[in-house]
């Protein structure tokens, strides 16, 4: 945001120069068995932008719990803005019954001014039957907006 001089500073002008952050956490676990990505419950944001252009930084953090082993399948989570699916995944290796909190972080714009959703997805590389699940409670997904245009 360009302040030029002699221009009026007003409070909707101000309330943009501070971050917004939102938090929502996985409120039921996901048991991922195919390739097929399906929402994680609960791990979702819909906020409101006030300007074009607007900036996000997200962090998520999937705890990914391996339910049956396999050395060459993987649990993956991604995240989507409005959508679209963003660049970057989340990977854990399925070699071992064992559990691990995995993170990922996405910067990106937002184009337009309005409601926004960001929503994380969980999935496998491959098809396994017990496969594996996408916790709830420590599966999160933070949300920060600058709007500092």
């Amino acid at each position: 945001m360009t302040l030029a001089a002699g221009s009026r500073l007003t409070a909707a002008r101000l309330n943009r120069l501070q971050p917004k952050t939102y938090l929502a956490a996985c409120t039921s676990a996901l048991t991922a068995t195919t390739s097929t990505y399906a929402d994680i419950t609960g791990a979702s944001i819909t906020l409101n932008t006030e300007v074009a252009n607007a900036t996000y930084v997200a962090h998520a953090v999937f705890d990914m719990n391996v339910l049956a082993t396999s050395g060459s399948i993987l649990m993956v989570g991604r995240m989507q803005v409005d959508s679209v699916t963003d660049s970057g995944i989340a990977v854990y290796a399925m070699d071992a019954a064992t559990r691990a909190t995995v993170a990922m972080t996405w910067r990106g714009t937002l184009a337009s001014a309005g409601s926004h959703t960001f929503k994380l997805q969980g999935a496998l590389t491959s098809s396994l039957a017990t496969g594996g699940a996408f916790q709830q409670d420590d599966t999160k997904l933070q949300v920060t907006i600058y709007e500092v245009v």
